[in-house]
């Protein structure tokens, strides 16, 4: 289940980034995350905590349940 969580996470990121226009190099900058940990988490490799998810989401412009969309 945590595997599914996390791939539908990574989805989600890459497709709202894809929609603003950004790379990830750009994303993780903004986020003030690590382009490899941002790589793994639109791979769903990672489990990000709160504070990055937060950080993610601002630089998204997002809304939490557009971040979190399908979990």
């Amino acid at each position: 289940m945590a595997l599914r969580i996390r791939q539908i996470l990574g989805r989600n990121v890459n497709r709202l980034r894809m929609a603003m226009g950004l790379t990830q190099e750009e994303l993780a900058e903004q986020s003030q995350i690590d382009r490899r940990q941002l790589q793994r988490i639109e791979a769903g490799a990672a489990n990000p905590g709160v504070e990055m998810l937060a950080r993610l989401r601002k630089a998204l412009d997002c809304s939490w349940p557009d971040l979190l969309a399908g979990m």
